[in-house]
């Protein structure tokens, strides 16, 4: 006896329409936990410098407090608070607010530094690259940095007839060495293996300085545009005292003729914290095109 199996084609269909069973996924990788934010680093960060300054705000009250001459920091910051309450007013051309002399002030700072760059930076790649220039600029480096920047001013106003002129003169002469000294350093310590490349591919003089010196040399010039800010802040101010007119070092000469003692304490903080604002501005750009050498 023969049996014969047959298939039910429905029960097929069936099967096949028969959910499929998941297939089991991979754990995801856990997120990794944040660090704890650390508040010994910021406090170590906040506190000595607030430290600093309430030891010397009270050394000075303590110094003050019998009266004299010398204001109070009581006193000196109302008069700050009505100093700031109108930084820009105009009373006349030499009756301006702090604000104005501030402005005038870094405008012959940008001026007489952006001319120092101009010439200074190219000036030091020269004389890096190429021993005939060092050998015969480097004497006359060595005899002008040393000198005065006030003792430029005396050429400025001779040489120009306005103190304006002579004041951004002085700026560009102090400014000038830090830069061309940085610079040519810079280029003088990129490894010879560079140099090497760039003659084996024969490459132009141009193509030397931009693709090679350039990348090399950026954080020694850098660093000789941060020394230059700042001799030429500093600087501005004796300048603008001699000089006149506009500017923060008139103001405080200024002052000092009305023997307004509190305003002057109120300039130099004025002028310590727009010098460490450009400090800690091209701090940040240094760091920014800095590498280290591994």
């Amino acid at each position: 006896m023969v049996s014969a199996v047959f298939h039910d084609p429905l029960a097929a269909t069936r099967e096949d329409a028969a959910p499929a069973k998941p297939v089991a996924r991979a754990p995801l990788p856990a997120r990794p936990a944040r660090p704890p934010f650390d508040w010994r680093a910021l406090w170590m960060r906040v506190l000595p410098p607030v430290l600093g300054l309430a030891l010397l705000v009270g050394v000075w009250g303590l110094l003050t407090q019998k009266g004299g001459s010398f204001p109070t920091p009581a006193l000196t910051f109302d008069a700050a608070l009505k100093l700031f309450a109108d930084p820009f007013y105009r009373n006349g051309p030499n009756d301006r607010g702090i604000g104005w002399n501030i402005l005038a002030s870094l405008q012959r700072v940008g001026l007489g530094f952006g001319l120092a760059a101009a010439v200074g930076i190219p000036l030091g790649f020269i004389i890096g690259r190429f021993e005939f220039a060092s050998r015969m600029v480097s004497p006359l480096i060595s005899l002008l940095k040393p000198v005065s920047p006030l003792a430029w001013l005396p050429i400025g106003l001779l040489v120009f007839k306005s103190a304006n002129p002579a004041a951004i003169w002085t700026i560009f002469i102090c400014s000038i060495w830090p830069m061309v000294v940085n610079t040519a350093v810079g280029v003088q310590r990129v490894p010879a293996d560079y140099l090497n490349v760039a003659r084996v591919l024969k490459l132009s003089e141009w193509k030397v300085i931009t693709r090679i010196l350039l990348p090399a040399v950026l954080p020694y010039v850098l660093t000789g545009v941060r020394l230059s800010v700042g001799t030429a802040w500093l600087v501005i101010v004796a300048a603008e005292m001699l000089t006149g007119g506009v500017g923060i070092g008139f103001w405080v000469w200024d002052e000092w003729n009305n023997l307004n003692v509190q305003h002057i304490i109120i300039a130099i903080f004025v002028i310590g914290i727009v010098g460490l604002l450009l400090e800690w501005a091209l701090i940040a750009v240094a760091k920014r095109f800095s590498f280290e050498e591994e």
